[in-house]
C-alpha cells in the first residue's frame, strides 16, 4: 500500500478533510482508533491501515488529526511507529499548545521525520471545501514544500517558527469562547427581562458590537437545538484549558478565558460534552423553565 498521503484522526473535522484530499485526486491512506470511522472512508476510495504504524509506512506524508499531544505521542510515537518515521514528515494540523508542539518536533527529529504544524480555522463545510485557513509553523523551505499539498485544503500561511501557529490557534479559540460566552450571556439577559430578541439583534448588528458568530450560533441558541456540532463543548473546553495554561506561563491574566472554561465544564456537566459548542448558552440561562421568552 504506497498512497500519496496519510491522514491519521478521521473523526469530526479529519473525515471531511480526507474526502477533500480523496476529491482533489490524491490517493490517500487512513486510520482512526475507532475503526468505523476510518473504514467509511473506505467507500470513497481510502486506503484504510490497520495500524498507525501501517498508516505510517503508506505515504511520504502524514497529516495528524488527533485529539491532543498525548494522542500524538502514544499514536505517532510508540516504538512500532517510531520505527517507521525515518524520512517521513508530520504536519500536525489538530490544536495543541505551543510548547508541545516544540516538544513533539523534536521527538519527530530524533527519530529522522521533518515536522510542521498547521492548525486549521474552519469547520466542516470550510474542510469539504477546500477553505480551510491553515496556520504553517515551520521553516520557510517546510512550509513551502508542504503549501501544494496543503493548499488542497485552504490558503496557508506561515506564522514563523515552530510554535507561533499553535499559538495563533490557541488565541483565536479563546475567541470562539469569550466571544460566544458573552453573546449568550447578553442574550439570555434581554430574554429574562422582556427585551424582544429581534430588537436586541437589530441594534447589535447595527453597532460596532456584532460578530458574524452571533447570528451563526442564534437559531441553535433560541430552538436548544445543539445536534450535529462542528465544534462540540468538549473541544472548546480543551483548547481553553490550553490557552489558559500557557497564558498564564506568560505572564497574562487569562481569568476571562477561565471563566468560558468554568461554563463549558458546566455545560459538559450538564450532560452537553458532545454537543455544539453554542450549548454554552444552556450553562448561562436561568435554571428555572419558562423564565425566557422567545
Amino acid at each position: 500500500m504506497a498512497t500519496d498521503v496519510t491522514l491519521l484522526g478521521t473523526g469530526l473535522l479529519g473525515a471531511p478533510m480526507a474526502r477533500r484530499l480523496l476529491d482533489t485526486g490524491l490517493a490517500a491512506t487512513v486510520w482512526n482508533r475507532t475503526a468505523a470511522k476510518a473504514e467509511a472512508l473506505g467507500t470513497h476510495g481510502a486506503a484504510v491501515a490497520g495500524s498507525p504504524a501501517e498508516a505510517l509506512a503508506a505515504s511520504p506524508v502524514s497529516l495528524l488529526m488527533l485529539a491532543d499531544a498525548s494522542a500524538i505521542r502514544q499514536t505517532v510515537f510508540s516504538p512500532e511507529a517510531a520505527a517507521r518515521l525515518g524520512g517521513r514528515t508530520l504536519v500536525q494540523m489538530g490544536t495543541i499548545g505551543p510548547g508541545e508542539s516544540v516538544a513533539l518536533a523534536a521527538e519527530a527529529a530524533a527519530s529522522g521525520a521533518a515536522w510542521l504544524e498547521a492548525p486549521v480555522l474552519g469547520s466542516i463545510p470550510e474542510a469539504l471545501s477546500g477553505t480551510l485557513q491553515i496556520l504553517a509553523g515551520g521553516s520557510e523551505d517546510d512550509v513551502a514544500r508542504l503549501t501544494p499539498l496543503l493548499s488542497r485544503l485552504g490558503t496557508v500561511r506561515r506564522v514563523g517558527a515552530v510554535g507561533t501557529a499553535a499559538a495563533l490557534k490557541l488565541a483565536l479559540n479563546q475567541l470562539i469562547a469569550t466571544l460566544t460566552a458573552a453573546f449568550a450571556t447578553s442574550l439570555a439577559y434581554v430574554r429574562a427581562e422582556g427585551v424582544p430578541v429581534e430588537t436586541f439583534l437589530d441594534v447589535l448588528r447595527r453597532s460596532a458590537l456584532h460578530a458574524p458568530t452571533f447570528d451563526k450560533k442564534l437559531p441553535r441558541m433560541l430552538a436548544h437545538d445543539y445536534a450535529r456540532p462542528n465544534f462540540p463543548v468538549k473541544h472548546l473546553l480543551k483548547d481553553v484549558s490550553l490557552f489558559v495554561a500557557a497564558a498564564d506561563a506568560a505572564g497574562i491574566d487569562a481569568r476571562l478565558t477561565r471563566a468560558a472554561g468554568e461554563l463549558a465544564g458546566k455545560a459538559i456537566a450538564m450532560g452537553l460534552g458532545e454537543a455544539d459548542y453554542s450549548a454554552v448558552a444552556r450553562a448561562v440561562e436561568p435554571a428555572t423553565p419558562g423564565v425566557l421568552e422567545p
